[in-house]
């Protein structure tokens, strides 16, 4: 019998390791330079953590959770998402109490029952941030900052940055009303989804992908007419700040983002390079989310970025900067005497920060020479028995052809 993946996942292969490599050190140093550390939370948690805080309306709460009874009888669930973790995190190790606001970043693999898709997996990773404990617009446009940084880092010029305010509880209830007023008689000609979400949530009805659902609210009202005065002033002072920081950006009132706990301010970056599938980041503020999973009010912002989908439109347009990580040097064994000397002499090079092969396999030289080449090293050195006993050897750039003799004392020294 053979045991294929499982749909929906992708196995990461050492010959594209370094793609990864390179976006997740662009995301660690974009990070730290903006003074985020590193957080970590389980890869499961209690089911309830994600209908609470997600929200029941989400399409990951209502289709997309993996979700799974342990042999305790309690119901866990792999993470959808990154943001209600860290919000369990924060409360439950009093990181309230700390120094704020606390600025948190994450590399983490989410899980999400869907239909496969370009860039979008059932088993994907996500580089996100979150600032907890700052209530200031100031720490909107900081995110927001972050992501245009990190994006602009790993090469995308592409970029259009797509801004909503979402408002708070007091104004969202005026505009709900008036956005189920709009709807009116046309609710039956809706998706089952929207018709559910219309009592429950109806914010979420302009999130709907459903081309008929997207004609009846085409014209529909705009909360950011809608927005009371304290919203409308922390949004304004958002986009004062950004047009400060010459990130380019534009209002757009249809961007709701797709999950229940955002309050004000919301946004997209996307690219445009990929056409439909488009967006790379997308973020905002969610006030009310510690409170909802059982912590004091705190205010907070952040945002979560998908690596696959960062890693296809990068290559699609060409534009991923990094290079394979090969080998600086490959010694190859000419003889018996060179199979002894060569583990300790390759031991020693390491040391010295020498990333160096040599032969695993029992090859002849020219077999050696052949996998040298292949395997992208940038110098060969062949060691026999009469190198050995010199005390040295020639070193070849394998990408000019150039040798050069070399004494094995300063062999590190001559490859930098």
């Amino acid at each position: 019998m053979n045991i294929s993946i499982p749909k929906g996942t992708k196995d990461m292969l050492p010959s594209e390791a370094y793609k990864w490599h390179f976006v997740e050190s662009k995301a660690r140093e974009t990070a730290a330079l903006f003074g985020f550390r590193e957080f970590r939370t389980p890869t499961f948690e209690h089911t309830e953590l994600f209908s609470r805080g997600v929200g029941d309306t989400t399409d990951i709460v209502t289709k997309e959770m993996y979700t799974f009874t342990d042999k305790g009888n309690r119901s866990m669930t792999l993470r959808p998402e990154g943001t209600a973790g860290v919000a369990r995190a924060f409360i439950e190790n009093g990181l309230s109490q700390g120094v704020l606001p606390m600025k948190a970043y994450y590399l983490a693999s989410v899980f999400r029952y869907e239909r496969p898709q370009n860039g979008r997996l059932r088993e994907h990773h996500q580089f996100g941030v979150e600032l907890y404990g700052s209530e200031y617009p100031s720490a909107d446009a900081e995110v927001i900052s972050l992501a245009y940084a990190f994006l602009t880092s790993v090469g995308l010029t592409s970029l259009e940055l797509n801004l909503n305010s979402i408002g708070c509880k007091t104004c969202r209830a005026e505009f709900n009303a008036a956005l189920k007023s709009y709807i009116g008689n046309n609710l039956d000609k809706m998706c089952a989804q929207c018709r559910e979400r219309f009592d429950k949530n109806p914010l979420r009805i302009l999130d709907c992908k459903e081309e008929k659902c997207r004609a009846i609210t085409a014209d529909a009202p705009r909360i950011t007419d809608y927005l009371c005065d304290d919203c409308k002033a922390h949004f304004e002072s958002v986009q004062g700040i950004l047009k400060d920081l010459n990130i380019p950006f534009r209002v757009n009132p249809s961007v709701v983002r797709g999950l229940d706990y955002y309050t004000r301010t919301v946004f997209e970056f996307v690219s445009c390079d990929i056409g439909a599938q488009g967006t790379v980041c997308g973020g905002g503020r969610y006030n009310n989310l510690v409170e909802e999973v059982g912590g004091k009010p705190t205010p907070a912002v952040g945002f979560g970025l998908g690596l696959e989908r960062l890693l296809m439109v990068l290559e699609n347009t060409g534009k991923l900067q990094a290079e394979p990580e090969n080998s600086d040097i490959y010694l190859a064994c000419a003889d018996d005497a060179a199979r002894k000397f060569v583990p300790s002499f390759a031991a020693k090079l390491r040391m010295q920060g020498v990333k160096t092969e040599f032969d695993l396999m029992e090859r002849g030289l020219k077999a050696q020479m052949k996998y040298a080449d292949k395997s992208g090293a940038r110098f060969v050195a062949v060691i026999g028995e009469e190198e050995i006993s010199k005390g040295g050897a020639e070193i070849k750039n394998m990408s000019t052809g150039e040798s050069a003799a070399t004494e094995f004392a300063v062999f590190a020294e001559a490859l930098k």
